[in-house]
């Protein structure tokens, strides 16, 4: 014992607490004993002192019934986790479970521990307690345990208990709720498991009988806005976008008003998505918001926006989103207050789906409202965007982006319109950045563009840099093309650029041959050296694709169709897309078994999956994971358990986290008691063995009891 026990506890109560432990340790000892009336052979004279002889069975159990109870409630009011844990296994094998109060006290003591051992412990009582005396569960102590598993990072162990609350009508207080979704998306499965017991909440809270419901219980079920947003943040992290896509058309649903954080991430989730329709009707109130705090916010937002004009290959509609930022940037004084609360203030709309479908819905926005700003951070943009001291800038990036599109469709009179509006309606340094532009296509070789650029810009009277005739007038000189090196002068002449020219050659300037006798390569190293812009159009150059716009809006038109429940028009625009060789992504496929799902054509989706199937083999498909849980879920609902196990095999070979406990209560939703007393000796055909074989086997696999 230790010789600090002696120190801190006073002598009486250390006397009653050694005779409890020895009676205790007899008392549990006599249960082990043969109990044979008469027979006193078995028992050694320190427990004939302490029994004075045998007794009946009924009184050693009262007694240890006692001593035990005594025992683990010392044990849990000094924190000594071992002596609880001992003490409960030995009352536990002799008498049950203990009262609910001290059940709910070892659980909770347990959760406080640091120690994944003692957390294990409890997680496996709680769900012990889940099966066989559910009555015992307590949410406090059931929230704690589920919270402590997952800020240890256990996060299927912390789910699970959830979910057992879940079922018993039980919920947390918001704040505990919160947390435990904090700590479950810092990881990739925690994030998978946080989505889903999310949607799970929102079908509680939707399928609440209204004649039954208390207000109380209807503000605990409800999630809040940071539950979404945190949940919505991580499915971007993870790429889950089916599964965000279906949190996102849930929150109008529950009534939730969604504030800044949420209009960014559901604008970067439509990004990754490719659908920027909603987006660009959204725009018009983030353009009205003044306060500095948000406007430092919604730079994402417009990066998103900006690279789905991008994405769609609507080159006209980036260079106006890019000449709003240079406006905003030299017109807007943005307030240094705080973000106004949601009183009073202005609430507009994201419409989800189209407006001219009834099933669609339209998510309640406040601009201007945001709520735990630091538990949301930015992550991940396309970098077209900077927000640099209170003002946006574009990038070189998105700079390049254009210019190269610009080039590659050949609208030159698009680019140079960009730089003279440019001119026109901001008070940038228009000559730096044209000189920048001109340079950029100069080094790609692109002459003749730069040329172009020129004389559009002369004709609107644009001031343009000397370096960028010299840059042009030298490239010409290197290629020996001594025409249009002379009509470049003439414009030098025309410009009273000649004098500038001299200067950077160092001597007079009258002729392309005046030029051709200094050595270009040295002379002209300062303006032929490569640029950030320059590399960054290298760079787009390689990558540019002209039809790779047509997959977003191939995707749009089948999203829609399948909305409304037009199978056969989706099916048409399938068919449109392998026509047009544009190869249907996991999207496309997602959409087609959402599609089908919602008119319950289960048949087609087992058509569908072997395609699906057909294209992840040769390479031309990506396996995701959504749309994998998608498929799952359908050939559960529908019985197909053959094309139900070979979905889960896919997952497994992909290392996909597969959440057991979903797809068990699914199974037991719709199919409950199939083939539960059927033996295979019983089966009349070949098809219904075979059936019984594949629902068995997902039984076993699921854990589910084959009685």
């Amino acid at each position: 014992m230790n010789p600090s026990f002696f120190q801190f506890i006073p002598f009486s109560r250390w006397l009653s607490r050694l005779l409890l432990y020895s009676r205790v340790a007899a008392s549990v000892d006599r249960t082990r004993l043969p109990f044979e009336t008469g027979s006193t052979t078995s028992c050694d004279p320190f427990r004939r002192h302490f029994c004075g002889g045998i007794q009946s069975r009924a009184l050693w159990e009262g007694s240890s019934y006692e001593t035990l109870l005594r025992k683990l409630e010392f044990a849990l009011q000094d924190s000594s986790m071992e002596e609880a844990w001992e003490a409960f296994s030995d009352f536990k094998r002799l008498h049950g479970f203990p009262q609910q109060q001290l059940v709910s006290k070892l659980i909770a003591s347990l959760s406080y521990s640091s120690s994944t051992q003692w957390l294990r412990k409890a997680y496996d009582l709680a769900m012990v307690i889940s099966e066989e005396k559910p009555h015992l569960a307590r949410c406090e102590s059931f929230s704690r345990l589920s919270l402590a598993l997952a800020r240890t990072q256990m996060p299927i162990p912390a789910s699970n208990v959830f979910r057992v609350m879940l079922e018993h009508g039980k919920f947390p207080s918001k704040d505990i709720l919160g947390t435990l979704f904090l700590h479950l998306v810092k990881s990739q499965i925690g994030s998978y498991l946080a989505a889903d017991i999310l949607i799970e909440i929102c079908e509680y809270f939707l399928n609440w009988s209204p004649q039954t419901k208390k207000l109380e219980k209807i503000n605990l079920m409800k999630p809040s806005i940071t539950i979404f947003n945190l949940v919505l943040d991580s499915c971007v992290r993870f790429s889950s976008l089916v599964k965000a896509r279906q949190i996102i058309e849930l929150m109008p649903q529950v009534g939730i008003v969604a504030d800044a954080n949420s209009v960014v991430i559901i604008a970067k989730i439509y990004e990754m998505m490719g659908e920027r329709g909603d987006l660009k009707n959204l725009k018009v109130h983030i353009d009205s918001i003044s306060s500095a705090v948000l406007y430092s916010k919604y730079w994402l937002f417009y990066d998103s926006l900006l690279s789905l004009h991008f994405k769609y290959n609507d080159i006209d509609a980036a260079a106006e989103l890019m000449l709003d930022l240079y406006r905003q940037k030299n017109s807007l004084h943005p307030s240094n207050g705080p973000p106004s609360k949601s009183n009073g203030s202005k609430y507009c709309y994201l419409q989800i789906g189209s407006s001219n479908l009834r099933t669609g819905n339209r998510i309640i926005i406040d601009p201007k409202k945001l709520e735990n700003d630091f538990l949301i951070a930015p992550r991940s943009h396309s970098g077209l965007i900077l927000f640099v001291d209170g003002k946006f800038v574009p990038s070189s990036k998105v700079l390049a982006k254009l210019i190269n599109i610009y080039v590659k469709e050949r609208k030159l009179d698009g680019l140079s319109n960009f730089l003279i509006n440019i001119y026109k309606e901001t008070d940038l340094d228009t000559a730096d950045l044209c000189s920048v532009v001109l340079h950029a296509c100069v080094m790609l070789g692109w002459l003749d563009t730069a040329h172009d650029i020129i004389d559009d810009l002369e004709l609107a009277k644009v001031p343009i840099g000397a370096n960028a005739y010299i840059s042009l007038l030298n490239a010409y000189l290197k290629k020996n093309m001594w025409e249009e090196s002379e009509v470049l002068l003439k414009q030098i002449r025309k410009g009273d650029l000649m004098g500038n020219l001299s200067d950077e050659l160092g001597g007079s300037i009258s002729t392309a041959d005046d030029i051709a006798a200094y050595p270009i390569d040295k002379k002209s190293s300062n303006s032929l050296e490569k640029s950030k812009l320059v590399e960054l159009l290298e760079l787009e150059n390689r990558e540019y694709n002209f039809g790779n716009h047509l997959v977003y809006e191939f995707n749009s038109s089948v999203f829609f169709f399948c909305n409304a429940k037009m199978m056969e028009d989706a099916l048409r625009t399938l068919k449109q897309m392998r026509q047009r060789n544009v190869q249907p992504t996991f999207l496309t496929f997602s959409y087609l078994v959402n599609g089908y799902s919602s008119l319950e054509m289960y048949r087609d989706i087992t058509i569908l999956w072997g395609e699906i199937r057909r294209q992840i083999e040769c390479g031309a498909l990506t396996a995701d994971r959504d749309l994998f849980d998608s498929l799952l879920l359908n050939f559960l609902r529908g019985g197909y358990f053959e094309r139900a196990m070979e979905v889960i095999d896919y997952m497994l070979k992909h290392n996909m986290y597969v959440d057991k406990w979903k797809y068990r209560r699914e199974f037991l939703k719709y199919h409950k008691n199939l083939y539960r007393s059927l033996k295979a000796s019983d089966c009349r055909t070949d098809a219904q063995s075979k059936r019984l074989e594949h629902v068995q086997a997902f039984r076993k696999w699921a854990g589910i009891n084959q009685q």
